[in-house]
């Protein structure tokens, strides 16, 4: 019972769907060790079968969940295409800094770029961003 309350915690923290399963499958060896207290194996076999199955068959529904986009989107996803303004210079290959909206974001780029030129941020990273120049080729 510890052992599923400790991953309900857990679950609970990192919201994967994943511990929560093995959860249950702990709470229902603790279920099977107040029926047979004596005999490891069942208890053992009822938390891996709960667990198992209920992976195996609600992993279809987690997928189709993620794929709906009806969810939670990270503000930096949304960054790829915004404009920003260079505000500290970036030299090729180099990092600098851009201000998308009223945020500054660590940038680099392939070409050099100085501060004050419009910029279009092309891709994220999860710490920086890369920016080409507004109306450049790429």
């Amino acid at each position: 019972m510890i052992v599923g309350f400790v991953l309900l915690i857990a679950e609970i923290l990192s919201l994967t769907f994943f511990l929560l399963w093995l959860a249950l499958g702990a709470f229902a060896g603790a279920i099977a060790a107040w029926l047979a207290p004596d005999s490891f194996l069942i208890q053992a076999l009822a938390g891996v079968v709960v667990a198992g199955v209920l992976t195996v068959f609600t992993r279809p529904l987690t997928r189709k969940l993620r794929k709906s986009g009806k969810g939670y989107e990270d503000a930096i996803d949304r960054l790829v295409g915004q404009q920003g303004i260079v505000i500290e210079d970036i030299d090729a290959g180099k990092t600098g800094i851009v201000k998308v909206g009223g945020e500054t974001w660590s940038a680099t780029s392939d070409e050099p770029l100085r501060k004050d030129d419009t910029v279009i941020i092309i891709r994220r990273g999860t710490a920086q961003v890369e920016v080409q120049k507004w109306g450049g080729t790429r």
